[in-house]
């Protein structure tokens, strides 16, 4: 799941003394933007095997500190100190928390087992990404019905405002696309090339950063 993830962070920043757009959607992502940093310092790991799960190739046998339940939730905790060294109230705190351990149990719905509770067995996931067609579905149904739901629930500051949520949501389908048209790998590849965690990272904080542009641009109704 990608853009799925987004769907928390856009349904929590309408609530009350709730974190901004932008840090929930750093919030949405954190565990990814972990994993695939651990990656970069062979911390973690992840290769590629041709029809592993359908359409996807990612094999991710190794992240217990990113993907595991008691992982997620030390995730979670720590950016809810954080939003609280920031100036955020235990509300706030507890927002971005959520979002933060939501992450978790949206990977359960598409991920083949490979999440854990605490790093070890049982192994984890109901297996979407085997069924490209419902998952597609579930993705776009999940973003495209927060961002109607963000759209609803906010009002837009001047006139740039009227565009930015478009444009935030145009980029989420774009990069969407993009992540599901990704050339096949004809072998296994391990280790990955360090071009794939570097080009995840940049897509989640280049949509946080349009996220953020999009939060100063609206407020809550």
């Amino acid at each position: 799941m990608f853009i799925g993830h987004y769907a928390p962070a856009l349904l929590a920043a309408t609530a009350r003394r709730s974190p901004r757009l932008g840090m929930l959607f750093v919030a949405a992502q954190l565990v990814d933007l972990a994993f695939f940093g651990f990656v970069l310092i062979d911390v973690e790991h992840l290769r590629l095997v041709p029809g592993i799960a359908g359409s996807n190739a990612m094999d991710l046998y190794d992240m217990p500190w990113t993907h595991s339940l008691a992982g997620s939730i030390g995730w979670a905790i720590g950016f809810a100190l954080l939003l609280r060294l920031l100036g955020s109230g235990w509300r706030g705190a507890a927002i971005g928390a959520a979002v933060v351990l939501s992450h978790w149990f949206l990977d359960l719905l598409v991920h083949i087992p490979d999440l854990t509770l605490a790093g070890g067995a049982p192994r984890l996931g109901l297996g979407l990404w085997r069924h490209a067609g419902l998952e597609h579905a579930i993705e776009l149904g999940l973003a495209g019905g927060a961002l109607a739901w963000y759209a609803r629930r906010t009002s837009a500051r001047g006139r740039i405002g009227q565009f930015a949520l478009a444009i935030l949501a145009l980029v989420m389908l774009l990069v969407q696309i993009v992540d599901w048209q990704g050339a096949a790998p004809t072998g296994v590849v391990d280790p990955v090339p360090l071009s794939m965690p570097l080009t995840a990272l940049a897509a989640y904080l280049i949509l946080a950063a349009l996220a953020w542009w999009v939060g100063t641009t609206r407020e809550t109704r």
